[in-house]
């Protein structure tokens, strides 16, 4: 049994039926505390998800992080800049959420701007992409150079992608020169 200290216990509440199912687990909920009972690896499991559900996430979002490839990570907005927060989250934002959408869509990450913190779901590839894009606005660069980065790590993954594609439609062949 494992309890631990949750800020958005109604989304978690409303989704209880749903995340039970998914994740192996019996929850319970009460004010600010969640108490996770199951199995060690899924308590482990659901404990990551609903730190996600926590930060800002939907529980929609969050269930992302069953798949093993995926990673949930918090950047700390005052480890990378000066500023006060509420420049760095409102450069982060972008006019009408235009650059926090963006930054989703091309770096192909979910993406949550809390009040001190980011909060990032997505693969073990993308996400350090994403990172690395999200401190360089907080630290300043243009939006422009961080779109262009991350449109410039797509097209590096794609052509590896493709590489790696071509690799395997080749055919083997024998010793006598004949496919196999």
């Amino acid at each position: 049994m494992l309890t631990i200290f949750c800020k958005r216990t109604r989304e978690i509440i409303a989704n209880k039926a749903e995340l039970e199912r998914a994740l192996n687990v019996k929850i319970d909920a009460t004010k600010k505390n969640v108490i996770i009972d199951g199995a060690a690896v899924d308590e482990y499991e659901a404990s990551i998800i609903l730190d996600a559900i926590s930060f800002g996430f939907s529980a929609k979002r969050a269930l992302l992080l069953l798949n093993p490839e995926n990673i949930f990570r918090k950047i700390r907005i005052k480890s990378f800049t000066r500023r006060t927060l509420e420049s760095a989250r409102s450069r982060l934002i972008g006019s009408e959420g235009k650059t926090r959408r963006t930054i989703e869509d091309v770096g192909d990450c979910e993406i949550v701007i809390g009040d001190s913190e980011v909060g990032v779901i997505g693969a073990a590839e993308s996400i350090e992409k994403t990172t690395t894009a999200i401190t360089n606005l907080i630290r300043g660069s243009k939006q422009a150079n961080v779109y262009n980065f991350l449109e410039k790590m797509n097209a590096i993954k794609k052509k590896q992608n493709k590489e790696i594609g071509t690799f395997k439609n080749i055919k083997k062949v024998d010793d006598d020169g004949e496919a196999e």
